[in-house]
C-alpha cells in the first residue's frame, strides 16, 4: 500500500480517446499480429510527487469476427503526466479505443513552505 502523508491531495481524472482505426482503414482494424499504440497524457498541473494511476477501457469498439483480445495499462508515469499503451494481438480487430483514467496523489498546498 502507498500512503500519502501530505494533507494536500490531487485527483484528476480524463477520458482519452486512443485511436479510430475504422474511419480510415487504420492497423488496429485492418492488421493482424502484435500491434500497440501509445498516447501521453498531461497533467492541468503537476503533482508533488509521482501519483497513482489507474487505467480501463470506458468504450471499446471491436468486430465480432474474432477474438477481443486487447490490454491497456499507465506507463512512464511522472510528476506532469503519463503514458497509456494499448495493445492487441493475433486476429482481433478493434475499430476504436477511448480509455478513462484517474490520478491521485500528494500536491503542492499554499501552505506548504521549506527551509533553504
Amino acid at each position: 500500500m502507498r500512503r500519502i502523508s501530505r494533507h494536500a491531495i490531487g485527483i484528476e481524472n480524463g477520458d482519452t480517446v486512443l485511436f479510430s482505426d475504422f474511419e480510415r482503414d487504420g492497423e488496429m482494424w485492418t492488421g493482424s499480429g502484435q500491434r500497440q499504440t501509445r498516447v501521453y497524457v498531461e497533467f492541468s498541473e503537476s503533482f508533488r510527487e509521482t501519483p497513482m494511476v489507474h487505467v480501463g477501457f470506458s468504450m471499446w469498439d471491436v468486430s465480432n469476427s474474432a477474438n477481443a483480445r486487447m490490454e491497456v495499462q499507465a506507463q512512464d508515469i511522472t510528476e506532469k503526466g503519463f503514458a497509456i499503451l494499448f495493445r492487441t494481438w493475433a486476429d482481433t480487430q478493434v475499430a476504436r479505443v477511448r480509455v478513462g483514467w484517474m490520478a491521485i496523489g500528494a500536491v503542492t498546498d499554499e501552505d506548504d513552505w521549506e527551509l533553504y
